[in-house]
């Protein structure tokens, strides 16, 4: 049995939890280019939808960033 690819881990990723950001990728998949499996998933045909959120960072200051999510399978 072969393993799942990057690009597969990320859309039963979103399957699973309903949506992806970098920080969840690298640290729960190990995957450090998220932006480019997601246009390698675009180019394969998958619909992934993105839409940036605010956050706080370790010095209380406010940063955005992109999340992923399927759209219609």
């Amino acid at each position: 049995m072969k393993k799942p690819t990057q690009c597969e881990r990320i859309i039963q990723y979103m399957k699973d939890f309903g949506s992806i950001t970098t920080l969840q990728a690298f640290t729960d998949l190990g995957c450090t280019r998220l932006a480019s499996r997601v246009n390698d998933l675009r180019n394969q045909g998958y619909d992934i939808k993105s839409e940036f959120v605010s956050g706080k960072n370790r010095y209380d200051e406010t940063v955005s960033y992109k999340k992923y999510y399927l759209g219609e399978i």
